[in-house]
């Protein structure tokens, strides 16, 4: 499922040809073709669900009740004034354990081929059921402990009841699918959309320079649709090895091919989401465009570069588009 990308043979043939200025040089844009890269959803929309649905997924999302210990929710790993992150290299769990991995951003991830680093949940439904029976994050141990929880707040097996008709309403899988419903409301606009869409003054020139190094370098043969990212799985260290333990989606399927291969992250919003990267230590935008152009590209970029295409992915913000 979409496993190594050949987009970057496409790359190299873009011929960028439409001039915008930038600074003191001119910087070429093809409109046309970079829409062709990044103008793509990865996965087909759904219809919206209820708004009742969506709310009471809200509700769920928010409660910290739904830990064994009462003090962790889903919004404390993926606060979404943090961009659906906790600004934490590894998330604490209900017993203030750390994970295994950094906590990826829950805003704009349906939009995605898969869910997690390693891309064992489909969709955002499956992925929410994953930490609440996860004994380090929410810290319940099976599936029937998280659905006793549920069945001793007061009015939960009413609220599911009513929203789940049939003979099993309160279960770890309506659980997921409520949550999944307010999590595919969350959605994002960027300066980068608008301009994608057609408002040619939705990007400085500085940023449309960036964009123009972010293609040139060969970023976009992974990080391409419309988030950026999210729509295949790479090896971590392709060019130059990177240094992890974490054998990545070689676990999921058990195939040494596989071995530090991730879901590629999509970049929308990443100005918001540090640190970085499945193990969240890169602290900096900047480090992180260094180390992928290096372990990814076999690239050693100028401060020039990077600062170019830091500049571009700050415009895939929310925050002031």
């Amino acid at each position: 499922m979409h496993r190594h990308g050949t987009r970057a043979l496409l790359v190299c043939a873009l011929p960028l040809v439409l001039a915008t200025g930038c600074g003191d040089r001119e910087v070429a844009l093809d409109r046309q073709q970079i829409v062709q890269l990044f103008g793509r959803e990865h996965v087909v929309p759904r219809a919206a669900a209820p708004a009742e649905l969506v709310a009471f997924g809200r509700e769920l999302y928010h409660d910290a009740r739904l830990s064994k210990n009462g003090n962790i929710s889903c919004a404390s790993c993926h606060d979404l004034a943090r961009h659906g992150t906790d600004g934490e290299p590894k998330s604490p769990g209900t017993d203030g354990k750390r994970g295994d991995r950094n906590s990826p951003s829950s805003v704009n991830a349906f939009r995605q081929v898969a869910q997690f680093w390693d891309g064992r949940a489909a969709d955002v439904e499956a992925q929410a059921q994953g930490p609440v029976v996860n004994p380090i994050e929410h810290g319940f141990a099976t599936e029937a402990e998280f659905e006793a929880k549920l069945a001793s707040l007061p009015g939960m097996p009413e609220r599911f009841a009513a929203l789940f008709p049939g003979d099993r309403p309160l279960s770890l899988a309506n659980f997921g699918t409520a949550v999944g419903a307010f999590e595919r409301t969350l959605v994002t606009t960027s300066r980068f959309d608008r301009w994608l869409d057609g408002d040619d003054s939705a990007l400085t020139g500085a940023e449309k320079g960036g964009l123009a190094t972010f293609v040139a370098t060969g970023c976009v043969a992974c990080h391409a649709g419309r988030t950026v990212g999210g729509g295949m799985f790479q090896k971590l260290g392709l060019v130059k090895p990177y240094p992890t333990d974490d054998v990545g989606r070689a676990k999921v399927t058990g195939q040494a091919a596989d071995t530090h291969v991730f879901k590629v992250p999509m970049l929308l919003g990443v100005a918001e989401t540090a640190p970085y990267f499945h193990d969240g230590s890169v602290a900096t935008l900047e480090e992180a465009v260094r180390a992928m152009a290096s372990h990814q590209l076999g690239k050693e970029l100028t401060e020039a570069e990077v600062l170019e295409i830091v500049a571009f992915l700050r415009a895939l913000s929310s925050r002031d588009a």
